[in-house]
């Protein structure tokens, strides 16, 4: 997987949608991504990762966090 291209090309096209469908700045550019992890597919999917959760806490309504739901296996 270290350098897949499969995998590579999967990323790429969800940085895409990301960067069509997401609020301005929520994604670092793939310059920042390898500064600030590493230029690797592990360090674009962490910051594809943020970038949801980004996104996810921009569009909350009320803006407090919420507790994980319970498990249902309890």
């Amino acid at each position: 997987m270290k350098n897949d291209p499969d995998c590579r090309a999967a990323l790429q096209l969800i940085r895409a949608t990301i960067e069509d469908h997401c609020p301005p700045g929520v994604l670092m550019s793939e310059d920042q991504v390898n500064g600030h992890y590493r230029p690797s597919l592990l360090g674009e999917a962490e910051a594809i990762c943020r970038a949801i959760v980004a996104t996810v806490e921009r569009l909350s309504f009320d803006g407090t966090s919420k507790p994980p739901a319970p498990s249902i296996k309890s």
